[in-house]
């Protein structure tokens, strides 16, 4: 032992991670389990500690483990919530820190204690509020993206105003379109939200447009902030491009006080391996509530990627089951979604998501409006 005996004063209070492992036996396994808890809290070997408060609570604890099969095993290591700094980074750190780089390790999920989620505000409108701004009170709610990249401003304006005007309940910006040269930000933001306004004073609707604010860091705050003076209702944010806690420090604030659409790009690396990373549960559905999002945008099962209906369940558990610290958000699968389909994915997801149809409402022909109202009507009629 080398590092002074140490007394700690702490709350007592863990909270849990669930893991599976790749392990020979189970004594492989509880090798593999009794390292995680090191390198995610002290990151030295138990021979270099003392036997103080470091070692007794700060060091993860192996809580379980179970054999799912031959190779593979459930384990649950509780930390201190005192290790987290009550910040996101951090929280995320002894989660799944060093061990990412670890294969045969996958993150199942998380269960956060009171007194870890209280240092965190999560969704600000979630679905109830959403609703509530949408004047709908029960059915699916519908959404599209502008496409596609290369449009200028006064087209996808002019696109945005069509789709309104048909009923559409929401209409984000496509996340690969951000500053472009032949769309820039606050031309195309500007002249988006007015259009749409235009269209929801003429139907009597409340269609809102979401912007994309995924910027350079040093420029996200400005897009945020210019995106709510020029009118748009809600914010779009890929957390795997600027970062978890950027969503969460945006979502918080009390100036920009506008609905999180927490998009996908770059995540699926972490979910597609079965042997590591972290859950479709986890990575779509448990950090982005977490984070502040009020809707988590996923890729559904049976379109153009290999998501599973098991997956997509997963995604909506994480998102919507009861916690007295977090307000529910929005699922909303997408990714190969047409008309034909919604009987189908609303029996699978009920009346508490938001259909992403983007591709689906543009290839139903030319007359943009009459599309969306095609979508409208469907979507009445299965509520």
């Amino acid at each position: 032992m080398i590092f002074p005996h140490t007394t700690l004063t702490l709350s007592g209070e863990r909270f849990i991670v669930h893991y599976r492992l790749l392990a020979a036996d189970a004594t492989g396994a509880r090798a593999i389990a009794r390292g995680i808890s090191l390198e995610q809290t002290v990151e030295v070997s138990a021979e270099l500690l003392a036997e103080d408060d470091i070692r007794a609570q700060l060091v993860g604890r192996v809580e379980s483990l179970a054999e799912v099969d031959a190779r593979h095993f459930d384990v649950a290591i509780s930390y201190a919530i005192e290790t987290t700094a009550f910040e996101l980074t951090q929280l995320l750190n002894v989660v799944f820190g060093n061990t990412a780089m670890q294969p045969g390790i996958r993150v199942l999920r998380l269960e956060l204690s009171e007194g870890l989620l209280q240092h965190f505000q999560g969704p600000r409108f979630g679905q109830k509020g959403l609703r509530k701004r949408l004047g709908i009170a029960r059915r699916p709610l519908l959404c599209t993206a502008l496409k596609p990249m290369g449009l200028s401003a006064p087209d996808f304006a002019d696109i945005a105003y069509r789709i309104a005007l048909g009923g559409i309940d929401i209409i984000k910006e496509d996340h690969g379109i951000t500053n472009q040269p032949f769309a820039p930000f606050e031309e195309r933001v500007g002249r988006c939200a007015e259009a749409i306004d235009r269209a929801n004073r003429e139907s009597g609707q409340q269609c809102l447009y979401v912007a994309n604010i995924t910027a350079p860091a040093d420029q996200i705050r400005r897009r945020a902030e210019m995106a709510k003076k020029l009118g748009a209702g809600g914010l779009m944010i890929a957390p795997g491009l600027v970062g978890w806690d950027t969503m969460r420090m945006l979502a918080e604030d009390e100036a920009l006080a506008l609905p999180i659409f927490a998009h996908p790009a770059w995540l699926g690396t972490f979910v597609l391996s079965p042997e590591q990373g972290l859950t479709h549960h986890v990575i779509f559905g448990q950090l982005p509530r977490l984070a502040g999002a009020d809707a988590t945008i996923f890729v559904s099962f049976g379109g153009r990627f290999s998501f599973s209906p098991e997956a997509c369940a997963g995604i909506v558990q994480a998102a919507t089951e009861p916690n007295p610290a977090l307000a529910p958000s929005f699922p909303i699968p997408a990714g190969g979604m047409t008309l034909e389909r919604l009987p189908e994915l609303y029996r699978f997801y009920g009346r508490d998501v938001i259909f992403l149809i983007a591709g689906g409402l543009y290839a139903l022909g030319p007359d943009l409006t009459a599309n969306a109202r095609r979508l409208r009507e469907a979507v009445e009629s299965l509520a």
